[in-house]
């Protein structure tokens, strides 16, 4: 903690500042509060909500906490809406850096100065955030280009930041059962791993490739080509996209464009990014969008990306089609399919709440009530039993309800379940292809196969364990669930309990066969009765948490 003293001095003071003491004391930053008298709050945010101050806060600390104000923002499973909403005005701005520091950067990452590499070179920026800033230029041909640099300090401030963050979240994972619920440690390693990607700008000129390819077939959609010889790890040079944004409605009606036809192409490119190439970007803001007269939509900003496998896309196609059904049953099944948790849910609960949920809104249609809205009372009722999404879902959620916001805007009449059906038709029409029944069919032997495999090695453990310190036997339900999570998927609870008569018949025929346990065989046989007795019991109970009171 004493290599950053300065850094953890600036944040539990900057916490404290604006009302924040609170978060200081949960993440061990009291300490390094400084002394005051008085009323130290700060002046401007001393009326504000206190999700206006987190926002407030973020925005002082600098890069790396507006990033993780931005990220935290595209979890409305995690936070309540007043904080998605302040969240999201986060400005990932920054004083521009000096035109000298650009041009040495460049001619360090390209080995020639700028005047050699471009026809032209805009030293004043069209955009200076966080980790780099933007430059237009031309070719020599005449192409148009966006020339990214990444700021000189970035990596080194963005590093440090990082350390402090996973230090904290250890340490309030440690004192604090919630965090531990939500997986604050996780959340914070995932950011980490997607903020030091973000600083790598390789890697965003390979995803905007990649999406190029996607859509290749599709001249509606427009992906900026990449400049290789002019890009590395600091510097990105990609062809510059132009037109109106998707949300100047009086510049699309003077362009003659057709606003309807805009919002359904919009929102289709979106689920095809999703449901067919499960690569999707993850951003797609009114400034990452630009129209041409013609209808056809450009996307720049390929630094936010979500890919997620098909078994990820098959569980929320499931949720898709129940949300769309108001199926409760269904619906909860989806959820919980697709959520994960830490904490113990209460199964009837949750899924009463969704049926008197479903209910409300039974006899209005989804294009009357909004995804947004419907999908965030699902969300809340998620944090409510603490399960939580994963990263990619939540981006998924994200980018639904963005992409309804700007087809809404453009058409007020717009309906994301008229673009969503076909998409729901198809995966149910794939899932139940041969082709697909058979890859499941294999995944579900590759469980069975996993399980088999595992029970040999941990029945040796455990007898070895026991003929060298004799039998102590304790069991968690937590220590349970992989175990019992395996068997479920083959498709059967019976299947766990053929598994546990299995394990004590293993028991028995080893013991028979070794006349060093003879004397303790009565104790072992009592012992194997109270781990069936134990896991019978486990199995019993979770059945009933699932269906509910009879």
């Amino acid at each position: 903690m004493r290599a950053h003293f300065s850094r953890y001095q600036e944040i539990a003071d900057t916490l404290t500042r604006h009302g924040l003491g609170f978060l200081a004391g949960a993440t061990g930053l009291a300490k390094w509060v400084p002394v005051r008298r008085g009323d130290a709050t700060h002046a401007q945010t001393r009326s504000y909500t206190v999700p206006q101050r987190v926002r407030v806060a973020l925005e002082e600390l600098g890069p790396t906490f507006v990033k993780l104000g931005q990220l935290l923002s595209t979890r409305p499973d995690l936070l309540p809406p007043a904080y998605i909403i302040e969240l999201s005005k986060l400005q990932d701005a920054a004083p521009p850096v000096p035109a000298a520091d650009i041009r040495d950067a460049i001619q360090r990452e390209l080995g020639a100065e700028p005047e050699e590499l471009f026809a032209e070179f805009e030293w004043t920026p069209l955009a200076s955030a966080s980790i780099g800033q933007v430059h237009a230029a031309k070719l020599e041909d005449g192409t148009s280009v966006v020339v990214k640099v990444r700021r000189p300090d970035a990596v080194r401030q963005v590093q440090e930041d990082l350390e402090i963050l996973n230090g904290l979240a250890t340490r309030v994972d440690r004192a604090w059962a919630p965090a531990r619920e939500y997986d604050v440690r996780g959340i914070v390693r995932e950011f980490s791993r997607t903020l030091r990607a973000e600083l790598d700008y390789s890697r965003e000129a390979h995803n905007a490739e990649r999406f190029a390819a996607q859509f290749a077939d599709r001249p509606e959609v427009l992906i900026p080509r990449v400049f290789w010889e002019r890009t590395t790890s600091r510097v990105l040079t990609l062809e510059r996209m132009t037109g109106i944004k998707i949300n100047d409605l009086a510049a699309l009606d003077a362009a003659g464009v057709d606003r309807r036809a805009l919002a359904r192409t919009g929102a289709d490119i979106v689920l095809s990014m999703v449901f067919e190439h499960r690569f999707f970007h993850a951003d797609p803001h009114p400034g990452n969008l630009f129209v041409h007269p013609d209808g056809r939509i450009a996307l720049i900003d390929f630094g936010m990306v979500g890919e997620i496998d098909e078994e990820l896309r098959d569980r929320f196609a499931d949720f898709l089609i129940a949300f769309t059904l108001r199926n409760p049953d269904a619906l909860a099944d989806a959820l919980e399919g697709v959520s994960v948790t830490r904490g113990n849910v209460d199964r009837y609960e949750f899924r009463e709440a969704l049926r008197s949920f479903v209910a409300l809104y039974s006899d209005r249609s989804l294009a009357e009530v909004g995804f947004a809205r419907l999908a965030g009372e699902m969300l809340a009722l998620l944090r409510e039993q603490r399960l939580q999404l994963p990263r990619e879902v939540a981006l998924i959620f994200k980018v639904l309800m963005m992409i309804e916001g700007i087809g809404v805007q453009l058409d007020p009449q717009f309906d994301l379940t008229a673009v969503l059906t076909p998409y729901a038709r198809r995966l149910v029409r794939e899932r139940f292809a041969p082709a697909a029944i058979a890859t499941r069919l294999a995944r579900a032997s590759a469980d069975a196969g996993t399980l088999a495999l595992e029970l040999p090695t941990r029945l040796r453990r455990a007898i070895a364990a026991v003929d060298r310190n004799g039998l102590e036997v304790h069991l968690r339900a937590a220590e349970l669930e992989p175990l019992v999570g395996r068997a479920e998927r083959i498709g059967n609870r019976l299947v766990a309990g053929v598994i546990t008569a299995a394990l004590i018949n293993a028991v028995g025929q080893f013991i028979a066969r070794d006349s060093r346990w003879k004397s303790r065989q009565s104790a072992l046989v009592s012992a194997g009765v109270t781990v069936v007795t134990t896991l019978s019991g486990y199995l019993l109970w979770t059945a009933r948490r699932r269906s509910g009171p009879n």
